[in-house]
This record gives C-alpha cells, sequence and structure tokens, in this order.
C-alpha cells in the first residue's frame, strides 16, 4: 500500500475570482485526492489533501502554477495526521484562514 500523506495548503497572489478552487479541485480528482478547498476572508485560497506522497507531490506542484489566470507567488504546505474519514474533494464556503503558518 502506498505511502499516504495529509497535508494543508495555503496559496499567495492573485488566486480569487479566477477559478482556482475549480482548477484545484479537477487537479485533486485527477490525482485521486480526498479533501477540500475555500477562499478565504483574507483573499487566499485554502484547503487539505489527503492521497499517496507522489499524487500529493504532483498535485501542489500543479497547483503552484494555478490556473492560467491566477498568479502564484507563494505556496504554504504543512503535514497532517493522516484521516481516514474523508472522501471526495469538496470546494468550501469562504471563511477565516485556518491555516497556522510555520513561523
Amino acid at each position: 500500500m502506498p505511502y499516504l500523506l495529509q497535508i494543508a495548503f495555503k496559496v499567495h497572489g492573485t488566486v480569487q475570482g479566477v477559478g482556482f478552487r475549480d482548477f484545484t479541485q479537477k487537479c485533486a480528482k485527477l490525482d485521486g485526492l480526498n479533501g477540500w478547498v475555500r477562499n478565504t476572508t483574507c483573499g487566499r485560497v485554502e484547503g487539505e489533501a489527503q492521497g499517496s506522497d507522489e499524487k500529493v507531490q504532483k498535485f501542489l506542484q500543479r497547483i503552484d502554477k494555478g490556473p492560467s489566470m491566477a498568479h502564484v507567488v507563494k505556496l504554504e504546505k504543512r503535514a497532517l495526521d493522516v484521516r481516514d474519514d474523508e472522501e471526495g474533494f469538496a470546494v468550501m464556503r469562504t471563511a477565516e484562514s485556518m491555516f497556522k503558518s510555520g513561523n
């Protein structure tokens, strides 16, 4: 069985109003990942993704580029504990950021 990885991510730059959440969901489904994505009230996009280490890394490379209208300036990520209750990849409602930066 492949090594499972759960990560939280936060994307900075021109990432709202450019189809970033739908793009992220499509990328996650391509890679068979579980998790979610949403806009934050501070103008960023954040979420969680879980899957095999290899597929999560591929997913992160895709969202670091973003859709054509986006301009990603920074992609933060951190490891989380793997959960076994997630299925699918959802686009969630805009909310305050829950992402805790490492600094």
